[in-house]
């Protein structure tokens, strides 16, 4: 009889899930305490690994660098949003890129606390950083188009393009304004609340967007 997998890790699936993902925001938590401690240049992937408590080996299964541990939020809300840009019968393409922005948006508010402005910080003052930021926001613009197009068939073409780039531009700006000037959770969130409804109010003028899927 062939094995389960539960048989060789007695964890369930969604606990192993959620344990990889509390190892993966420690280590980005540790690394920007260490970077606004100690300096970018100066703090090495050993001493990341230490003040997380895990090993070296077990940084590189979660990070290729010390650069992609700087992204590491941002990938992961990300890569949520184009988990939840999925079609729901009933419900417009407007309704579904609301809730599924919502929902990540209470992620950002709480997460890095302190160290956001570091993030920030880091991505402004470093060319390399700059261009792997540059790098993903037009990677990710590629593929909300692709998610929005697959969310709304007969959403034209140069409509997705804009509507991609005026969501995601937008939600980062504001991201990034609220980190850089120090907001707390309550005045970051009402900040993002408005962005939203900016952001929502300009792709409601794209009449393929306010039509329920079937």
């Amino acid at each position: 009889m062939q094995g389960t997998a539960d048989e060789h890790d007695p964890a369930p699936a969604g606990l192993r899930e959620r344990k990889k993902q509390r190892t993966r925001q420690a280590i980005a938590t540790a690394a920007l305490r260490l970077f606004a401690e100690r300096g970018y240049e100066e703090t090495t992937i050993a001493e990341i690994a230490a003040a997380a408590d895990v090993s070296p080996r077990t940084f590189f299964s979660y990070f290729p660098s010390k650069e992609d541990v700087v992204f590491a939020e941002i990938d992961d809300r990300l890569a949520e949003v184009s988990e939840q840009l999925r079609r729901t019968p009933g419900e417009t393409p407007m309704e579904t890129i609301r809730r599924s922005v919502i929902d990540v948006l209470e992620a950002l508010v709480a997460e890095h606390g302190e160290y956001g402005a570091v993030q920030i910080a880091l991505i402004q003052e470093r060319p390399g950083l700059r261009a792997q930021a540059l790098h993903r926001m037009m990677n990710t613009q590629e593929q909300i188009e692709a998610l929005l197009r697959d969310l709304c068939p007969d959403l034209a073409e140069v409509d997705a393009v804009a509507a991609s780039g005026m969501a995601i531009g937008g939600m980062q700006a504001v991201v990034a304004h609220c980190r850089r000037e120090g907001y707390d959770p309550l005045s970051m969130r009402r900040a993002l609340d408005r962005a939203v409804d900016i952001v929502e109010r300009g792709l409601a003028s794209v009449d393929a967007l306010t039509r329920p899927s079937l």
